[in-house]
């Protein structure tokens, strides 16, 4: 997702090693496309979506990538393409209803229960296909004045037992900024839940580290991580070592995958994946069917398509391992499945 500011990182002598790895990401399409040895001038990217929503890849997601190979799922998801410009209908800048489920600043309540807090725009990767690629995230964090309204919003209501930690990636703000915000929850006696959404694990598996782990193994709510990975070729050596970490606080890891033409829209990518994520000690949870989003048509498989994909999954896999196909509806009371 794109920032809407500069990251808050700690001073230049102190800044950790996942900090300076994500100050040294890959901006220019160019340049990826160099490092892979593909020739820029064969490939429709766009110079205007990339102005529009920033290219952002850590180099060691980039290095995941098959040199040579224009089709590659990992760098299908990040390249700014022509594709991006076209307006087509029924593709809304706010595809899931944000706007309307707003209750404080950067606090939506969508579901019984939940409050979802958008606690950052930032995010180490920019994801073509992201839904809240237009989201205000100028205006519409929920860190801004130290928590303040979203805590209070939150302790205001007994209804509220989970609260959602989104983004942009939480994980993006350093662990210091996170503590504030637990330590500002912590009067909220009737929330017996934290949920964090965040793909750092996986594109920047550096982000957890001691200080991050410490803070996880010390709160006082049964933790549930939902991280997001679409393809297999996404895990690697660095991922299962900081998955693995993370599983020692206790936490509960989920994946949630997007359903993307030309990333993992086949029944082989889409079992490589949930038994690779299992291997990492991840569950899979969603498959989401793509939030139609302007500027991400190119990546939509029909319904149609992904029942039958997910038909074909269910037949090849044990059921733990085939996770549910939803969709976001607006006004639902909760994820619609398919």
């Amino acid at each position: 997702m794109i920032p809407a500011a500069p990251l808050t990182l700690q001073p230049a002598a102190a800044a950790t090693r996942w900090q300076h790895l994500w100050r040294d990401a890959i901006r220019d399409p160019r340049e990826l496309l160099t490092l892979l040895k593909l020739d820029p001038a064969a490939l429709a990217i766009s110079d205007e979506a990339a102005a529009q929503f920033a290219m952002r890849v850590p180099r060691g997601f980039a290095a995941r990538m098959r040199v040579g190979d224009p089709h590659d799922p990992l760098l299908r998801q990040v390249l700014p393409l022509d594709d991006e410009m076209r307006a087509l209908p029924g593709f809304r800048f706010d595809a899931v209803g944000d706007g309307a489920a707003k209750a404080a600043s950067g606090v939506i309540r969508k579901y019984r229960g939940r409050a979802l807090l958008i606690a950052t725009g930032s995010c180490a990767v920019n994801c073509r296909y992201c839904f809240r690629r237009h989201f205000p995230y100028a205006e519409e964090t929920a860190a801004a004045a130290g928590w303040r309204d979203a805590a209070a919003l939150i302790a205001a209501d007994p209804e509220i037992d989970e609260v959602i930690l989104s983004g942009g990636d939480p994980w993006s703000l350093v662990t210091g900024k996170l503590r504030d915000l637990t330590d500002a929850l912590a009067s909220a006696r009737h929330v017996r839940r934290l949920r964090i959404h965040t793909r750092l694990p996986v594109v920047l598996p550096e982000r957890v580290d001691e200080e991050l782990i410490g803070w996880i193994a010390g709160l006082r709510w049964p933790v549930t991580v939902v991280l997001h990975a679409n393809h297999a070729n996404e895990f690697d050596a660095g991922v299962d070592n900081a998955l693995g970490r993370l599983r020692a606080t206790g936490a509960t890891l989920l994946n949630q995958a997007v359903l993307l033409r030309g990333v993992n829209d086949s029944v082989d990518a889409l079992a490589a994946l949930s038994e690779r994520a299992f291997e990492a000690g991840v569950l899979p949870y969603y498959l989401h069917q793509l939030d139609r989003v302007q500027g991400a048509a190119h990546f939509e498989v029909d319904d149609g398509r992904a029942r039958a994909l997910h038909a074909g999954l269910a037949a090849r896999l044990s059921g733990y391992l085939v996770p549910r196909l939803v969709r976001e509806v607006a006004g639902d009371p909760g994820k619609r499945p398919l």
